[in-house]
Parts: structure tokens; C-alpha cells; sequence
């Protein structure tokens, strides 16, 4: 590199353009021509056989997964999507590739999640892994699961009080702002974008569980949680006996966003090229800030909470705070930062993003929301709380019908994670791959496949879920990825999404305002899947009195 640099302060400006290209085309034309890892026969975008560029163009622009479907229609269930990735769309390559047991790595894609240091979800040591889902794993336990089941539910009843309250001011010809969001009512509904107010519960819920106090962005009706001011200074906070003042907020869920919007684009990068990215474009340097926004808010997290401690209280940190590292010491603080920030985000994110999408196709079909109403109506008859407990829905059939239907049409996770072949190489459904390439499956294809889930794919049906077989239905669904770095906090979600769900859809009557295409969500695509909006027209139903 020295060289070159060299050679560049001699030429003039016009040789040193030219130069500059001249080594940027070779370095991607010439790997082509070897094609050292026997990648040139599979079909793909002409671009993406040279570049990384069509894939960070695509996955900026927030439709990653609809267009490498449309690939996969096109040219079949193997698409080359980057010089060295292929993509699979094959249930069958699912345990191949992310089985337990298997040698394959993840990719570098996952360096560009780390801001202190590696957490569960973006460490790339197997070791290191393998320690990490010990020192949580007892977190999402089921058990230690229904003792956080009390703090969702008091999270709930805010819920509830905030949109009851919406309803009562929501008179027709009357329009308002609550928060960050407007509302109006008209046709003896308030309308709103109920997707904020998700979100706000989610975070608030998980910064419960987390920190041992909410976020308060439900209380507020709004999108701020507080942060320290700088990385480094943030982390000597820890110990303090006092909390720190809080003195900055940002809006965590947009910035949440903006975060998987970079790292799904700039991640798919070499990593030389993610720095330039970074520090040369405005649009990429926002999302570098946004993942260091995060930190500092999870940091602002720890830091009150070690602050004011809770002995009462059973909280994820308290658990954390628990563990140990490789050499019997209690983790540092930055691994215990890490963990933390990984737990928060995940947790957050992912679950406002279902509720949203239940909603929004229950809004577009209300013969499902009469259905599922129905159920609930039958099975809590007798509960006079309008918040139920999870033992009285979980058995629930058109309840987990409606809710793994959503999490078909709408993974969260959609994407195919990226998998680095072993020194061995590898074989998937007669392909042989040489080390060092890249595979993935997009789960995106796979719960769309008309093979397994039928011609009508593409609509929402929860019905399908009594006419498929099981053991198709457990080959071919993966809201929560595969294998053993699947999502650790799978065990909190199957448990919050049906309470909330069963809590609204029992309590209230949904429409959407745009009934027009009820089987799209309109989403923004980052690293999650994202709906854009969910705006709803929402009454009390008429029996509601009775859950007073």
C-alpha cells in the first residue's frame, strides 16, 4: 500500500485518477477471471459477479429480501448475490448449513455490529460463543421466563389506559397529538399508527427486565431514552452510588432503525471499504453514530441500575452480573455492556415488529379477527382482568394459528445470515463449495415457498396452520432462525406476543385505514424487517364493559 501511495504523489492529478481506477477495476475484474473458489457458473445480477456494491446498493435501499426473491424465481433455488455469496432458497439446505455440530463460521458481516466489544449475537469465535449462551442461557429459560411475567403484564394495563384514553377524546371531527403521534377521530373510531405504541411497550418491557425500571416511552407516548454523553466516560459511571443526571435522549426506536438500515448495507462490504463508507458518505456515517448512540443508551441503562440496585427484584442484568468469564472473574464491564446492549436490542425490536404485522392483517381480515375474538371470548369468560396471564392462552389453536401465520408473512428476520465454508468444503444439495465462500438462506424465500405452504403463499390464511402437516410446518418455519445460534430470547417472545395479542384483540376492534392490499404490509427493510406504518381505525367492542 505504501507503494502505490508513494507512486500517486508523483503522478499528476489526471494519472492519479486514472491509476486509482485502473487497481479498483483489477481488484474486482481479476478474482473473476481466477475465480478460485468455481462460483462463475451460478446466475445473478452481472454486477454482484464483481462487486459487493450491488448488494449494499440493494440492502440500502430497504427491499434486500423481495428483491433477491424475485432472483430466486427467476433463476432458481441457487443466485450468486456477491463475488463471493451465493444464496440458497432450500428448506433442505437449512440444516446443512446452520446445523448444530458443523464447523461453518459466521462471516465478517457480523464485525460490523460490535461497538465495545463482541456480544452473543455478533461474536465470530465458536469458543467464545459457546461461553456466552452459557451465561445467558438461564435468562430466556422458560422458568426464569414466567417470573418476568408480571412486569409485561403492569406494562400492558399502561397500554391500555393510553389507548383507552385515546378512544375517549377520540369524538368525530376531533384530531390531537399524544406524544410523538397524531390521532383523529371519525366513524365512531380513533384512528392512529399503532406501530409507535408497540414499540414504545416493547422497549419499555425490555429496559424492565434488562435495567429494573421502563424507558418510560409509553408513559410519555414517546420515542427518547436517555444516554450518556460519550462511550468511554459512560463506562466509569459503573459503581457510581448515585445515577449520573441525565443530560442527553435520543429516539431510540428511529435510530434503532437507522442502525440496521448501515450495518445491513455497509456489512456486506469488504471491511477496508466500510471504513471509507463510513467517514465519506453522509448517509453511512449517520448509521455508524446511530450504533454508537445504542451503546451509550445501554451503558446509561447499566450504569442507573448499578446505581440503584433492586434486591427484590429479579432482572436479565442482576443475572448477568452473575456470571463469569473464562478465567472465574466476574465479566467486565464492557463484555457485560455487550450483553446487555444485544439483549435490549434484540428484544425490543423484533417483538414491536410482530405485534404491528398481527394487527395490520388482522385490520385487512376481519374474519379473522371475529374468529380469533371469538376464541378468546370463549376461553376468558370468566377473567375479569382485561390482561390475561399466559397459562390461560397459550393453549390457544387460531391464537397460535394467527401468530406464527404472521411470523411466516412477516419474519422479522428475513435475510439469510452469512455462513463462511469450512477448510473441508462443503456440500448442499449436490453442490460442492470451496472454503471461504459465503453461503446463506433467505428465510424470506422459504416461508413464501408454494411447494410447502401453497399457491395462496402470499396471503395471510391462518388456517393453513391446521391443514399443513407438522413435521412440514417444523422443516420449513424458522421465525427465530436455526440451529444453535438461533435467537436466545425465543422463549420471552412466544410468551409476550400472545398475551398482548389476546389483550388488544379481546379489548378492542381493529380496521386498517387502507384496506386496499391487506396481505402487504408496507415494510422498510434493515437488517430486521420493519413495517413503515400500521394505522388503524380502533373502538372498545361492545363487551368490554365486562373486563373492567
Amino acid at each position: 500500500m505504501g507503494v502505490i501511495v508513494d507512486l500517486l504523489r508523483r503522478l499528476d492529478a489526471t494519472s492519479s485518477i486514472a491509476l486509482v481506477v485502473l487497481l479498483v477495476v483489477a481488484a474486482h475484474v481479476v478474482p473473476w477471471a481466477l475465480d478460485a473458489r468455481k462460483l462463475r457458473a451460478y446466475p445473478g445480477p452481472w454486477l454482484a459477479r464483481f462487486s459487493d456494491v450491488w448488494l449494499a446498493w440493494t440492502a440500502s435501499h430497504g427491499h434486500r429480501c423481495e428483491t433477491i426473491h424475485e432472483l430466486h424465481k427467476q433463476h432458481g433455488p441457487f443466485v450468486r448475490i456477491a463475488p463471493n455469496h451465493i444464496s440458497i432458497a432450500s428448506r433442505d439446505a437449512i440444516p446443512i448449513i446452520y446445523a448444530h455440530g458443523s464447523d461453518i463460521s459466521k462471516s465478517n458481516f457480523y464485525d460490523v455490529f460490535v461497538t465495545i466489544m463482541p456480544g452473543l449475537f455478533n461474536t465470530r469465535d465458536r469458543a467464545a460463543h459457546a461461553r456466552k449462551r452459557r451465561l445467558v442461557a438461564h435468562v430466556f429459560s422458560m422458568r426464569s421466563v414466567q417470573a418476568y411475567q408480571p412486569l409485561v403484564l403492569s406494562h400492558l394495563h399502561t397500554l391500555l389506559d393510553k389507548w383507552d384514553g385515546l378512544i375517549a377524546k377520540g369524538k368525530p371531527g376531533v384530531s390531537g397529538i399524544e406524544g410523538d403521534g397524531k390521532w383523529r377521530g371519525a366513524e365512531g373510531r380513533v384512528w392512529f399508527d399503532c406501530f409507535p405504541w408497540f414499540s414504545y411497550l416493547s422497549f419499555d418491557i425490555i429496559g424492565d427486565l434488562c435495567f429494573g425500571e421502563p424507558f418510560g416511552m409509553l408513559e410519555a407516548g414517546k420515542d427518547a431514552a436517555p444516554v450518556v454523553e460519550d462511550t468511554k466516560s459512560g463506562l466509569t459511571l459503573y459503581g457510581e452510588k448515585q445515577p449520573a443526571p441525565i443530560k442527553y435522549h435520543i429516539p431510540a426506536v428511529r435510530v434503532l432503525h437507522q442502525r440496521g438500515a448501515h450495518t445491513a448495507s455497509v456489512g456486506v462490504l469488504r471491511p477496508f471499504w466500510r471504513s471509507v463508507m463510513n467517514g465519506a458518505l453522509p448517509w453511512y456515517s449517520k448509521g455508524y453514530q446511530a450504533s454508537q448512540d445504542l451503546t451509550r443508551m445501554a451503558i446509561a441503562a447499566i450504569a442507573r441500575r448499578i446505581a440503584m440496585p433492586a434486591p427484590d427484584r429479579v432482572d436479565i442484568l442482576g443475572k448477568l452480573q452473575e456470571g463469569v468469564g473464562d478465567d472465574g472473574k466476574p465479566i467486565s464491564s464492557e463484555e457485560l455492556t455487550a450483553e446487555a446492549q444485544t439483549l435490549m436490542l434484540a428484544g425490543s425490536d423484533t417483538t414491536g415488529n410482530t405485534l404491528a404485522a398481527v394487527i395490520y392483517y388482522l385490520g385487512g381480515h376481519p374474519e379473522c379477527m371475529r374468529k380469533l375474538q371469538r376464541e378468546l371470548d370463549d376461553a376468558l369468560a370468566t377473567e375479569s382482568d382485561p390482561v390475561p396471564l399466559y397459562d390461560s392462552i397459550k393453549s390457544l389453536p387460531y391464537l397460535e394459528a394467527v401468530v406464527n401465520e404472521t411470523m411466516r408473512l412477516h419474519s422479522a428476520l428475513g435475510q439469510g445470515l452469512e455462513r463462511v465454508v469450512p477448510e473441508d468444503g462443503l456440500e448442499v444439495l449436490g453442490h460442492t463449495f470451496l472454503p471461504g465462500a459465503v453461503l446463506s438462506v433467505p428465510l424470506y424465500d422459504i416461508h413464501l415457498d408454494t411447494s410447502i405452504w401453497g399457491l395462496d403463499a402470499t396471503s395471510f390464511r391462518p388456517e393453513r396452520w391446521f391443514e399443513i402437516d407438522s413435521s412440514v410446518a417444523n422443516k420449513s418455519f424458522f421465525p427465530f432462525s436455526f440451529g444453535p445460534r438461533a435467537c436466545i430470547g425465543r422463549n420471552l417472545a412466544l410468551m409476550d406476543i400472545p398475551v398482548i395479542i389476546a389483550t388488544v384483540v379481546r379489548r378492542y376492534d381493529f380496521v386498517l385505514e387502507d384496506a386496499s392490499k391487506p396481505d402487504v404490509l408496507p415494510v422498510q427493510e434493515g437488517f430486521l424487517r420493519k413495517p413503515e406504518h400500521c394505522r388503524v381505525g380502533v373502538k372498545l367492542r361492545e363487551a368490554v364493559g365486562e373486563q373492567v
